[in-house]
């Protein structure tokens, strides 16, 4: 776990780019506040630089059980007790809604990578407003020249497609390539999808951003799946692996990190970049992307994963 209080010499400049729509609060505002409070100007970034809000299921957890369709039984939350942001995320969020940075965010086309210290790339799901996130050649462009330039980046989730999707301009690959990493496993994916069948049965593939063509394997659109063709080797992805100390609470997807435990997350750390699974991992991703920045402005590269 990095160490509490990190020490800056200044502040550094941090952007997050999100989607208009559906971008997931815990991984967005967990981010934000560990960052902003450490003493960083973060700023945000959405594709036409219109304000963003967050998919609402995972901000309320109404609608993610089977009566989540009924007016005011809505309101009686078990999966979605479970599956959308926690007290912290909560809290966190609602402190983020009244930064003016965030009220106020840049267009894609107005990013360029000299202007940043460091990206962080959070996650989401729901197609309805991701897509235009992660499929944006604006943003992959950013992102492909801000790995050219070796400055941290941080990616958790969905967010990690966003990086494998982005081109190095020197070698043509993709961003990814040569590095180590985790993301949305695709167990991750496949049990929320399995639960959301049956729990949100009136729009069953709620937890899939792209589901498989006719012919394709299972799983071949996920997001482990797409992220490991971009990568130099199929080893470079990296999951919990068996034997790891809290090897159930980091993978039965019902524990969190907080700010003071870190058992449930599994988070990985290579050079200046760090990526991370889901929103359980989202406090540990959060301080460990803050350490990478420290030890860049203190000129001590970060360890290897």
């Amino acid at each position: 776990m990095p160490a509490e209080g990190e020490r800056f010499e200044r502040a550094m400049n941090v952007i997050i780019p999100i989607p208009n729509h559906d971008f997931d609060p815990t991984e967005v505002a967990v981010t934000w506040k560990t960052l902003h409070d450490a003493g960083h100007v973060v700023a945000f970034a959405t594709p036409n630089g219109e304000r963003a809000s967050a998919d609402d299921l995972m901000l309320t957890g109404r609608g993610l059980d089977p009566w989540g369709f009924v007016p005011g039984l809505n309101a009686l939350r078990l999966v979605g007790g479970i599956l959308a942001a926690d007290k912290n995320a909560l809290a966190a969020f609602a402190e983020m809604e009244h930064d003016p940075k965030f009220l106020a965010p840049i267009a894609f086309g107005a990013l360029s990578a000299p202007d940043y210290d460091a990206l962080a790339l959070p996650g989401g799901h729901r197609a309805r407003g991701m897509t235009a996130y992660l499929e944006s050649a604006r943003l992959a462009s950013f992102v492909g020249h801000f790995f050219d330039a070796n400055k941290p980046v941080g990616a958790i989730c969905h967010g990690v497609v966003v990086a494998a999707r982005a081109r190095s301009t020197i070698t043509g690959k993709s961003a990814l390539y040569g590095h180590k990493t985790t993301s949305l496993t695709w167990r991750q994916e496949r049990l929320a999808w399995s639960i959301g069948r049956v729990a949100r049965f009136w729009d069953p593939h709620y937890y899939r951003t792209y589901r498989e063509l006719r012919g394709e394997p299972p799983g071949y659109r996920s997001v482990q799946s797409e992220v490991t063709r971009a990568l130099a080797r199929p080893e470079d992805y990296l999951d919990v692996p068996p034997g790891t100390p809290d090897y159930a609470r980091k993978t039965d997807g019902r524990h969190r990190d907080t700010q003071s435990d870190d058992r449930p997350a599994f988070v990985v750390r290579d050079g200046v970049y760090v990526s991370a699974r889901w929103p359980g991992d989202a406090h540990t991703f959060a301080r460990t992307l803050l350490a990478v920045m420290s030890d860049v402005q203190k000129g001590a590269p970060p360890p290897q994963s």
